[in-house]
């Protein structure tokens, strides 16, 4: 693992406890710049995962708690006449940091959910005619609860394209769950992590990260890969050309913070299920014969052939 990333690693995981899997995806999205969707019960740590990130980078960080009544212009901000000068003046919304925690994204109305739309593709605002840059790294961090849908907004899938990745972190296991509770009794542990690195670092990282080289073959297999899901009868709607850039840049980040500087395809099937499936849409019969997308991908990917491993 890269030096730097696995400083990073130990520090959020002083607050994450038994999550290595699901920290390393969350690294690895920030490095090539991708935002995270984290799927999962309530309780499990989402939001400390994502402060413990912010943190550990000393990085401007700002939460909303998204509910039907939240504005778009609570998110991207908004204008209003200055009393001196009577001229337009710009009111930065909770967008303006360098991470956004948008919690239970599935809450906010689908006005509120389509003023992320600019802000994570573009990464930047635009308000009566002005263009306001987000600064660098810019990261969102979106959660929402698989259960209690009653009241929820489904994400289109535009929205969902947006996303790098979709990840789940699941319970903890009983030993790592009894560490948790022991840390839980030390009221404030989890606010008084330290930042390991500086947001110059991370940017420098993230160069690093995009100039791993992915030869040809790994090229084509990220290709026969997302092409697999175009052609299959399991799926209604397949993997649009964002997702394939998306899984080379998942694998050329991911394989930095393996410590290597090029990429292997056991680097593109360890991101592969994260950054696919959410952007899956199952037929009838997928859904007959899958629990969900990330079972019906795994599915399709063994009819795809890897290419021989890449030695270097």
């Amino acid at each position: 693992m890269n030096e730097k990333v696995k400083l990073l690693t130990d520090n959020i995981e002083k607050v994450i406890v038994g999550k290595t899997d699901s920290v390393l995806k969350i690294i690895t999205a920030m490095l090539c710049g991708g935002h995270v969707l984290i799927e999962d019960v309530p309780g499990v740590g989402k939001t400390q995962l994502v402060s413990a990130l912010a943190r550990s980078v000393d990085g401007k960080y700002n939460r909303i708690q998204l509910t039907p009544d939240v504005m778009p212009s609570d998110i991207v901000g908004f204008s209003m006449i200055d009393q001196k000068t009577h001229e337009l003046e710009y009111k930065e919304g909770v967008a303006m940091c360098n991470f956004l925690l948008a919690d239970e994204i599935n809450r906010a109305s689908p006005k509120s959910q389509s003023s992320l739309l600019e802000v994570m593709e573009e990464h930047q605002i635009s308000i009566d005619g002005k263009t306001h840059e987000l600064p660098s790294p810019f990261m969102v961090l979106a959660t929402q609860n698989p259960v209690e849908t009653y009241g929820t907004y489904h994400l289109p899938e535009a929205q969902m394209d947006r996303f790098l990745m979709k990840i789940s972190m699941g319970y903890p296991s009983y030993d790592d769950e009894l560490d948790i509770m022991s840390r839980a009794e030390r009221s404030g542990f989890a606010k008084n992590i330290q930042p390991v690195m500086t947001l110059e670092n991370v940017c420098e990282l993230m160069g690093y990260a995009e100039n791993v080289t992915a030869e040809l073959s790994v090229r084509k297999y990220i290709l026969s890969l997302v092409t697999a899901t175009r052609n299959s009868d399991y799926v209604k709607l397949g993997v649009s050309p964002r997702g394939s850039i998306a899984l080379l840049k998942a694998s050329k980040a991911y394989a930095f913070v393996q410590g290597r500087g090029f990429v292997m395809p056991d680097d593109v099937k360890a991101v592969m299920p994260d950054v696919l499936a959410h952007r899956l849409m199952l037929s009838p019969k997928g859904k007959s014969a899958f629990e969900n997308e990330r079972e019906a991908l795994e599915n399709i990917a063994l009819t795809v052939k890897s290419p021989d491993a890449i030695e270097k």
